[in-house]
């Protein structure tokens, strides 16, 4: 079991790594999460397929094998996946975003002469008063000026429609490719999971991939899309303006370009930095996801333990850790940007002192000093633009890194190697010889020693034995999902290692004991069996054909037919819209579809009852006709006639033979299995039929043996007649009148985003906590926003004193400007420093804890929810990965800078209007033009993310399916299939993207050269104003700096447009989720708690019953039930009758829709349900373990706090459930891990886990839907017994197919379409000759016929 212990208690889970090998151990014991195997470094090599057997063991097992972590991606391995036309768009791309970068310091040249010509006019009026011609003069200058002005205005228009231009080509080229190139990685990864052999996923959950898939591959899409163009524009902007400082002055260019190495440095250490913090946080990210999408597939029995608060906490512990590293994130963020100002705005300070000195010396004019100034300063400023940008990319280097070694793992076991034999014909001899095996993830634990079998071709042959006796083993190495580590399985004396993966096989037809259906028609998983066969391409009639006999065969054509839509009825996320037997037979009649040669049936009917029983094991018997059989079955009954019979114990054959022969040994292993099984049959002269194996009993074995072919006939009727409980008159019954109503409640809450402001004020209230962080964020946000307004002011100052015709003067002036700047550059160091520290750190407590409220608010929905397709698990899954992300972005970084951008808004039109109200005004009459185009562009990407929202999810749910049945998709070679299916999914978000991205680009293209033409106008304004004498230089430049820049930067808030919309909607959801109260409600405070003792009286009282899910399915049509104190009830019928139903309603997961159902005289909706289901426990047919210790399992059943249960109680509630040896013969013992979903045991050892569970409870009604399926017979007997001693003094209510465990029930109720048809005890049921004696019937052991 895997000793990677990374929480310090009994809830350890182990770590969950995407290259499924063990990781690095950091810090002593604790494990990294990126590890990476280096193939083919061990020396000297371990047995074939060891390699990977042993990655997961025990400390000492993995020593020896330290893997490095895995190393970011390098940035031309992002493209890889791109092709040489997407390349060359985003070559074109790039030119538009090099010529997009030169813009910028190109205005700065026009600017420089604007400012030139500024302080000429300023000079010639200061001359006034010494030149008798002054007024000509002045006049004369005056019209020079409004001329350079309007000629330099007009070429700033010019570079403006450039920019334009080139804008929209980079971003739509980039937009459009980054789309496509981030589709194919998605189907590159996906097809990459699907390629792994079963090892790979005995580690990697389902959640860990779809966390991957929509998370990942989106950090990789942003880092291949326009972040790339917008890095070369950065670039571009920065060479172009230190090109032209040098070609202007190149002294004062050198003095500034000190600020390069400088800013260089500070950005390495910070991109370093956060890129690490960034792929730990992600690490954790993904270890949560798996872990929540264990706990949602498996809900009821979360809820049904009461288990919420555990498993939330358990939950917490990964966030909690990503919450940690994000924090530490916030600290190095904040440090990295507030260098970056201070080194910018001491430029400033360093600028106008060296060149009040320049000009002095006349080495350079006013206009020179400003232009080399900005052209540095813009160059500069990209850099530090250029920061985020980088990052981007540096996460997508991080995230494609974890994609692609995923995509480049060549597993051992590989289904997409086209390598292989394929055989011309297979008759079907499978032989194991010398069969060594262990599983991967537990090494020290031997299944199979030298095991030898031969199974030969067309021969039935059946594997029996103790639960962890070897026998899926078998199918699982036949099937080749692992490699034996010693000897070799062969198929017509060819080793499997041999042959196409593939190819074998689409040879096999496997039907499990858990059926796994997908998320589409019954049709469609039928023809699943098809795929990569010769009807694979066959015409639709042709398949349709195929289809409908595989469903006679395997008795489903009935209940198919009858259903509303038939054969195009949706199943709904792994099939639960259809009972047990149903589901069985629809993967039993997917299993034969395609007539394979071999078919391999891990007990395909233990989920069946015993009528549907009889006739699919009798269609089993045809269709293994002529074909070679493996079956395995606890249920000996079903196996009597095979042709030879193997009894396995201990990863041996402990004996072999025929029924007959096998029964001979009557001490033998098999003799007493039967025995075991053996019904009690009423002694009586009524009962005609016996199930005794008594050699001389010749006339019941005539008479059964006549009946079975009338009685095969009646089976088959039967099952082409039977009801799938759909109605067939058009009254409306109460039932659908009630279910009508909800529906149109329903309707009427329609999905709405909540407002910005409304979502504002709820994520304020839940992060509380951070109240002061925030306050403390936005005051020093605002103060960073006075900064800008604050530089105009002190520049305007700088350019006046350019303007003194005396040099003393000017020295004086230009000292006392730098200075003011060194004060700004400290000032602002300080505020962004804070500000971003205050709001990154806040944002990731906010994270957690939407993270956490929504995981807890998932859990405490009602079992409708969960039943609703729109909440599968996969979208359950990465709805919490990424709606929290979502978020970050905006009540983060983006929050403080709109903080910032409103700030130095107000204050820039404020000092405009007062300084220069004329220039101010045309500045404010801007604003709404700058700020406009940001919001088109708003609506438009709402709009887009909106419309792909669904979509995106419902690809997500396509993958997270595939990979959670990956065993399934496997053995029906259907990976190929699965990612068709998935690339489909993705069209169309790429289309409505690719339609969107090109009207929203040309608005922001807009919006991007706006500001060119902003202060163009405003120059040209400016140069009349002046010129005209209505106002200063000094005032015009504040005018400019203060109020025109200030609107540009309000039209910046807009950059952060896509991270709003994402949030908002985003915000919206988690919203609505944490504020939906379900109908039953776990975590409500109100009603009443069971008056102690509880008696355990249940009384179900006509009711009436549908799934919400399926309305037009009448599942209880006035059922009675009345169980008194004490009594062991058993429920017995078809699948599909409602038995689970029963369980289900007592649980309280779903109310009746009339009726009621009764706890000592008390409707269970009167009662609190926390404490109503204290005194209840449930063992369901398939058994729920966690990630985590065998002692953190069987603790979930607790009704106390853990700490205050004993060792005593949890070995005594494992001793009754017959699991306390297996435990303790355990290398860990209690602290042995269990694997993900309980993964590294056998079925029936989860079960008896489970059963300890409940019994930890005490509980007063025991609820066991089909408890004892998954147990070979001498467990179950022993179970079984147990459960009896158990059962005395409380109400017990069972669920069984096998009739044998519930033959000494007090009652047992006979339920038919929804009501009892008949109840008695066992003896009083078969005296009745009704259905219960045919069910027995079905089940005698018959030792010949």
């Amino acid at each position: 079991m895997a000793s990677d212990n990374r929480l310090e208690d009994n809830r350890s889970r182990p770590s969950t790594t995407e290259t499924a090998a063990h990781s690095v151990p950091q810090d002593g014991a604790k494990s990294g999460f990126f590890a990476r195997r280096k193939a083919g470094k061990q020396s000297p090599p371990p047995p074939k397929d060891l390699d990977e057997k042993v990655e997961t063991g025990h400390a000492t097992v993995t020593a020896a094998k330290e893997e490095p972590k895995v190393q970011p991606a390098s940035f031309a391995q992002l493209f890889r996946f791109s092709t040489k036309t997407e390349l060359l768009i985003n070559a074109v791309g790039l030119v538009g975003a090099v010529a997009a970068g030169a813009a910028q310091p190109l205005m700065t040249l026009l600017f420089g002469n604007l400012t030139n010509q500024f302080v000429i006019f300023g000079a010639a009026l200061a001359s006034v008063g010494t030149d008798p011609n002054a007024n000509q003069a002045v006049a004369q200058a005056a019209a020079a000026f409004r001329h350079v002005a309007a000629n330099d205005s007009l070429y700033l228009v010019f570079i403006g429609i450039g920019m334009l231009v080139s804008t929209y080509v980079y971003m739509m080229t980039w937009v459009y490719t980054g789309e496509i190139t981030a589709k194919r990685v998605r189907e590159h990864y996906l097809r990459a999971v699907l390629r792994q052999n079963i090892a790979y996923f005995d580690k990697v959950g389902a959640g860990e991939v779809t966390t991957r898939i929509q998370t990942d591959t989106h950090l990789v899409q942003q880092g291949i899309s326009e972040k790339v163009a917008l890095v070369v524009m950065f670039l571009s902007s920065f060479f172009t303006g230190f090109i032209l400082a040098y070609i202007r002055n190149w002294r004062l260019a050198l003095a500034l370009t000190s600020i390069l190495p400088c800013i260089a440095l500070t950005g390495a250490v910070m991109n370093r930095l956060i890129s690490r913090y960034m792929q730990l946080s992600l690490g954790f990210v993904a270890d949560g996801g798996s872990f929540a999408e264990e706990v949602f597939s498996t809900v009821r029995t979360a809820q049904a333990f009461g288990t919420q608060s555990t498993l939330s906490r358990l939950y917490d512990v990964s966030i909690t850790k990503a919450n940690v590293v994000d924090r530490k994130a916030a600290v190095v963020n904040g440090i990295g940007l507030s260098l970056f100002f201070f080194i910018i705005y001491s430029a400033y300070a360093l600028a106008f002192d060296f060149g009040t000195t320049l000009i002095n010396e006349g080495r350079a004019n006013a206009g020179e000093v400003i232009n080399v100034f900005l052209s540095i300063l813009i160059g500069s400023f990209s850099l530090a633009l250029l920061a985020p940008e980088m990052q981007a990319v540096q996460h997508a280097r991080g995230a494609a890194a974890k994609l692609y070694a995923t995509i480049d793992r060549t597993p051992e076991i590989d289904s997409a190697d086209l390598g292989g034999l394929k055989l011309d014909t297979v008759a079907g001899d499978i032989e194991l010889e010398h069969v060594d095996f262990n599983y991967p993830a537990r090494p020290d634990v031997q299944i199979v020693k030298n095991l030898n079998l031969k199974f030969v071709a067309g021969k039935t042959a059946a594997l029996v034995g103790a639960s962890g006796s070897g026998k899926s083993t078998v199918i699982s190495l036949v099937e080749r999902f692992y490699d034996p580590l010693a000897g070799a399985v062969k198929l017509d004396g060819h080793d499997l290692r041999e042959l196409n993966v593939k190819w074998l096989r689409t040879q096999i037809g496997l039907v499990s004991q858990e059926p796994t259906l997908f998320s589409t028609t019954i049709r469609g998983n039928i023809e699943h069996g098809l795929t990569n066969t010769i009807y694979e391409n066959a015409t639709p009639d042709k398949k349709m054909e195929l289809v409908r006999e595989a469903a006679i065969k395997a008795n489903a054509d009935g209940f198919i037919s009858k259903l509303p839509l038939g054969y195009d009825t949706m199943v709904g996320e792994r099939g639960f819209l259809l009972s047990g037997g149903q589901k069985q037979r629809i993967a039993i009649a997917r299993a034969v579809v395609s007539d394979p040669r071999i078919l391999l049936l891990d007990e395909a009917t233990s989920a069946l009852d015993t009528q549907s029983e009889g006739i699919v094991q009798s269609a089993l018997d045809k269709a293994a006709a002529g074909r070679t059989t493996i079956t395995i079955a606890h249920r000996l009954s079903t196996i009597k006639d095979a042709d030879c019979i193997y009894v396995m114990g201990n990863g041996v054959v402990l004996e072999k033979g025929r029924h007959e022969e096998l029964l001979q040994n009557e001490d033998g292993p098999y003799a007493k299995l039967v025995q075991a099984q053996k019904l009690r049959e009423a002694v009586g002269p009524d009962v005609a039929a016996s199930d005794g194996i008594d050699e001389d009993d010749d006339e019941s074995t005539n008479a059964s043996g006549a009946g079975d072919i009338e009685k095969d006939k009646d089976y088959e009727k039967e099952a082409a007649e039977e009801v799938p409980l759909g109605r067939s008159n058009t009254r409306q019954s109460l039932a659908s009148q009630i279910l009508e109503q909800r529906r149109k409640e329903r309707e009427g809450e329609k999905e709405k985003n909540f407002s910005l402001y409304y979502l504002f004020k709820r994520m304020g209230y839940i992060n509380r906590a951070q109240w002061k962080q925030y306050l403390a964020g936005a005051l020093f946000a605002i103060l960073t926003g006075a900064v800008y307004p604050s530089f105009g002011i002190v520049f305007s100052r700088a350019i006046n004193a350019f303007s003194d015709s005396d040099p003393h003067v000017r020295r004086h002036d230009g000292d006392r400007n730098a200075l003011y700047f060194f004060v700004i550059a400290i000032v602002s160091t300080i505020t962004i420093g804070h500000q971003n520290y205050f709001f990154s750190s806040s944002a990731a407590a906010l994270t957690e804890r939407l993270r956490s409220l929504s995981f807890k608010a998932v859990l405490r929905q009602d079992i409708e929810y969960f039943d609703r397709d729109e909440n599968s698990t996969g979208v359950l899954v990465s709805n919490l990965s990424d709606g929290p992300q979502k978020v970050n972005g905006l009540a983060g970084v983006t929050l403080g800078t709109i903080i910032q951008c409103a700030s130095t808004l107000v204050l820039g039109v404020v000092l405009g209007l007062v300084f220069i109200w004329k220039l101010g005004l045309v500045g404010l009459a801007c604003i709404p033009l700058v700020v406009s185009t940001g919001y088109i562009r708003l609506r438009v990407v709402v709009l887009k993310d909106q419309a792909n929202k669904k979509a995106h999810e419902s690809s997500a749910q396509l993958a997270c399916e595939a990979a959670g049945a990956i065993r399934t998709v496997a053995s029906l070679t259907r990976e190929d299939d699965c990612l068709r299916l998935y690339s489909q999914s993705l069209e169309q978000p790429l289309q409505q993207s690719n339609r969107s991205a090109v009207w929203s680009n040309l608005m922001y293209a807009v919006s991007q050269s706006l500001s060119f033409f902003v202060i163009a106008l405003s120059f040209w304004y400016g140069s009349r104003l002046v010129s005209f004498g209505e106002f200063s230089t000094f005032q015009f430049f504040i005018g400019l700096m203060s109020t025109v820049f200030g609107s540009i930067q309000a039209g910046n808030i807009f950059a952060f447009v896509p991270d709003v919309s994402a949030a908002q909607g985003a915000a919206s959801d988690m919203i609505r989720l944490m504020d939906s109260v379900p109908e039953v409600d776990s975590e409500s405070t109100e009603g009443k708690i069971p008056q102690q003792p509880v008696v355990g009286h249940i009384k179900v009282e006509d009711v009436h019953f549908r799934y919400p899910t399926r309305p037009g399915v009448r599942v209880l049509r006035g059922l009675n039930l009345d169980i008194r104190p004490g009594m062991y009830v058993a429920l017995v019928g078809a699948s599909g009758c409602g038995k689970s139903t029963v369980i289900q309603l007592v649980e309280r997961f779903y109310d009746p829709l009339s009726g009621r159902v009764t706890l000592d005289g008390t409707s269970i909706n009167e009662f609190n349900v926390q404490e109503y289901r204290k005194h209840i426990a449930l063992v369901s047919q398939e058994p729920t373990l966690y990630s985590g210790t065998v002692r953190f399992n069987v603790l979930l059943g607790a009704t106390k706090p853990h700490d205050q249960v004993t060792e005593e109680e949890i070995r005594s509630a494992c001793r009754d459930a017959n699991i306390l040896e297996f435990i303790e013969g355990l290398p860990q013992g209690f602290d042995t891990e269990v694997g993900g979903k309980g993964s590294q045991l056998s079925g029936g050892q989860k079960q008896r886990i489970a059963i300890a569970r409940a019994l930890l409870r005490n509980p007063r009604v025991l609820l066991l839907d089909e408890a004892t399926s998954a147990l070979d017979s001498n467990s179950e007997k022993i179970v079984q017994t147990a459960l009896d001693q158990a059962a005395k003094g409380r109400t017990t209510i069972a669920i069984a197919h096998r009739l044998s465990t519930i033959q000494n029930a007090d009652c047992i109720y006979f339920i038919k379409e929804g009501v009892v048809a008949e109840k008695g005890t066992h003896d009083e049921l078969i005296a009745l000759r009704g259905g219960y004696y045919e069910y027995v019937q079905l089940q005698a052991l018959s030792k010949a016929s």
